[in-house]
């Protein structure tokens, strides 16, 4: 009979620290900063943005590309969205992400959701990158109007066009010491004007 209290008091003991760690570690990720660092490896419809400004950069076969995507009623766009994730220094805890699941808002407008699924530890005081593959088709979205849509995309890419809204609403999964813990609802972890 005493091996078994001995032993059901060693269980309590470490459960009663997993469960302190694992609250540790919750409220670390929640104290955790997250903002848009920047844009990268931005395309649209096979165009690489990162050396066009304007409308009027773009080549004779740049505009003859979009052109033909538009009227196919497609205008694909693919980018790498990078976030920054600080874990206050004073946190004693790093917090472990293993999953995130997101949406794009794009001026308030809600485009596409994904999955971002890498293990990634924040370390308490050290910014960790955060990057986020998206691809959406513009047409679907934002209409047919192929001028405006460059537009947009060159303002998401953080190339110039005029300024727009960008959200990320994201629901946060963390491994844990008792298995990995997902939020229980969606936060707002960055929110951004992005363009000139």
């Amino acid at each position: 009979m005493p091996r078994f209290v001995v032993f059901a008091s060693l269980l309590v003991c470490v459960l009663t620290l997993s469960s302190c760690q694992t609250l540790r570690e919750l409220a670390s990720l929640k104290e955790v900063a997250f903002a848009i660092d920047h844009v990268g490896d931005a395309h649209l419809a096979g165009v690489e943005l990162n050396r066009i400004r304007s409308y009027q950069d773009l080549s004779a076969t740049d505009i003859l590309r979009l052109t033909r995507a538009v009227t196919n009623k497609e205008l694909p766009m693919a980018f790498t969205l990078h976030l920054d994730a600080e874990n206050p220094p004073e946190n004693s805890v790093q917090a472990r992400l293993v999953q995130m699941d997101w949406t794009l808002f794009l001026d308030d407008r809600e485009t596409v959701s994904g999955l971002f699924d890498q293990n990634v530890v924040l370390a308490p005081g050290v910014p960790t990158d955060i990057p986020i593959s998206i691809e959406l088709d513009l047409v679907t979205f934002f209409g047919e109007n192929a001028r405006d849509l460059i537009e947009l995309a060159l303002a998401i890419g953080g190339q110039g066009g005029e300024a727009k809204r960008v959200k990320l609403q994201a629901t946060p999964t963390i491994d844990t010491a008792i298995g990995p813990i997902r939020y229980p609802r969606p936060i707002t972890i960055i929110s951004r004007d992005v363009g000139s």
